[in-house]
């Protein structure tokens, strides 16, 4: 029988497609570019949602919801933006179809019904939402405005792949107004706080935490940070960014406020997302040859019980205790009573599926008083007591999450160097991609010559990198720290 998943060392791009539509995440769309969120993935983004909305709200955020539309002269305004996304956008010129007279049965645009101006589907918010924001803040009582919105975004990709870069995709995006540049700041740093929080605490995923080059900026931002991780091929993925908006949008909308001095002054600006991208970068950091690796924090199935070989009575009062006592501990456990395929289908499907444990029950274990503990990341089994066995079940979630964290952080630094000369890093980008530290100069045109010759960029500026004075690997010019390149999705 063929194999169902192509092996990553064959080839990583068609093991990760061949993964997100075999494990269930996603199916294809008759819409170019766009994908179809299955359950098993949207359950994924659904627990990734619920943990982000508490972080959020703990730290003071309220949601709301903004028009998908804007008007293409608020998308003008504040030009940085607008000249960013220009590209990817989606425009409705028309309000209504109708029978094209040539072509019975076909439609065709209105020409009686063109919009009187055209709207931009949105690519992402800060238009929509400050010119709102205008009516909104009037003194520094109105400050500051936290809020963050769950919605959908279109971008309109050439080159798409699943959950990574999509026509069409989920996210949150938080928008908020602030005083003074001081608390501004405070806002984008403690969100990048978070998201690095989230990141490594539930997704068992390390990053570095930086500064976006001038270059890399979101387009409109005075500063932009960012988390970046590093993918078992070795190319590093952006998984969150948060940006200091400084005055720009307040100024191309008019967004004034009276201080307690009886002054007008603009306000400050902050926004942060991340997206469905995330689910992209959990299949690309854990999983295996044989299906998805998810770490139990997130995963939507942690537990599965498995009669073996098939349900009986007996294995089932043992499974209904078992997996009440599961429950009471916050665990997500079902126990799987499908009569129609044998276990060893069974465990393939879960393996493909990355439920973090599985517990196998005959009629044999149940003489001895025992169960069969699997665990999907290093795939060892061991005989349990079923006697306290939920105790040792909520201890080995917890080890696995921090195995995959471990073993994530491990990847990552056997592929990380510190690189001082042009011809070790053209090796290492060729031959075996990682993350590399090196000097820059701090110029956009020495930045492109890289990237044009290497497809290496810089992801960031690490906020924790020390002072260091060297020589720029590419020009030779002074440079006072290292930053990091890698090759990116």
């Amino acid at each position: 029988m063929a194999k169902l998943i192509t092996p990553r060392s064959e080839d990583y791009s068609q093991w990760y497609n061949d993964l997100v539509y075999r494990a269930g995440l996603a199916d294809q769309s008759a819409v170019r570019g766009c994908m179809v969120i299955k359950p098993h993935g949207f359950a994924l983004w659904e627990n990734m949602r619920d943990i982000l909305d508490k972080m959020f709200k703990d730290t003071g955020h309220v949601n709301a919801y903004f028009p998908l539309f804007v008007p293409k002269s608020l998308f003008e305004a504040e030009e940085k933006n607008a000249e960013g996304f220009a590209k990817e956008c989606a425009v409705v010129t028309h309000y209504r179809l109708k029978t094209d007279p040539t072509r019975p049965g076909k439609l065709i645009a209105d020409p009686e019904a063109k919009l009187e101006e055209e709207l931009v589907v949105r690519p992402t918010s800060e238009a929509i939402i400050w010119n709102t924001y205008r009516d909104w803040i009037h003194s520094y009582r109105d400050l500051p405005i936290l809020i963050n919105q769950w919605a959908n975004v279109v971008r309109w990709e050439m080159r798409t792949r699943p959950f990574l870069r999509t026509a069409e995709f989920l996210w949150q995006e938080g928008h908020t107004a602030h005083a003074t540049k001081a608390e501004a700041m405070e806002e984008a740093l403690k969100m990048h706080e978070v998201y690095t929080r989230f990141a490594e605490d539930y997704m068992a995923m390390p990053v570095i935490k930086g500064a976006k080059s001038e270059n890399e900026r979101f387009a409109g931002a005075d500063d932009t940070f960012t988390i970046e991780a590093m993918m078992q091929d070795g190319k590093a993925l952006q998984a969150g960014t948060s940006h200091y908006l400084g005055q720009n949008f307040a100024i191309a909308f008019g967004v004034k406020y009276l201080t307690d001095q009886n002054k007008e002054e603009y306000v400050y600006a902050t926004s942060w997302g991340v997206s469905t991208r995330l689910i992209g970068a959990l299949v690309m950091t854990h999983s295996d040859d044989d299906g998805l690796v998810l770490p139990p924090k997130l995963a939507p199935l942690q537990v599965i019980i498995v009669p073996i070989p098939k349900p009986t009575p007996e294995i089932k009062a043992v499974a209904d205790k078992l997996i009440i006592e599961l429950k009471s501990k916050g665990i997500r456990v079902q126990y799987d009573q499908d009569e129609k395929n044998r276990p060893g289908f069974k465990f393939a499907e879960y393996e493909l599926k990355g439920v973090p444990v599985r517990i196998g029950i005959g009629a044999r274990d149940l003489e001895q008083r025992v169960a069969e503990v699997a665990r999907r990341d290093t795939k060892e089994k061991q005989s349990l007591p079923i006697e306290g066995l939920a105790d040792a079940v909520e201890q080995l979630l917890q080890d696995i999450q921090s195995n995959l964290f471990n073993r994530a952080l491990q990847l990552r630094s056997q592929n990380t160097h510190s690189v001082d000369n042009w011809e070790e890093f053209v090796d290492i980008m060729e031959n075996r991609p990682g993350f590399v530290y090196a000097h820059w100069d701090g110029s956009i045109e020495t930045e492109l010559a890289i990237k044009e010759r290497t497809k290496a960029t810089i992801r960031c500026i690490p906020l924790d990198s020390k002072e260091e004075p060297g020589l720029c690997i590419f020009s030779g010019k002074p440079s006072n720290k290292r930053v990091l390149f890698a090759k990116a999705y």
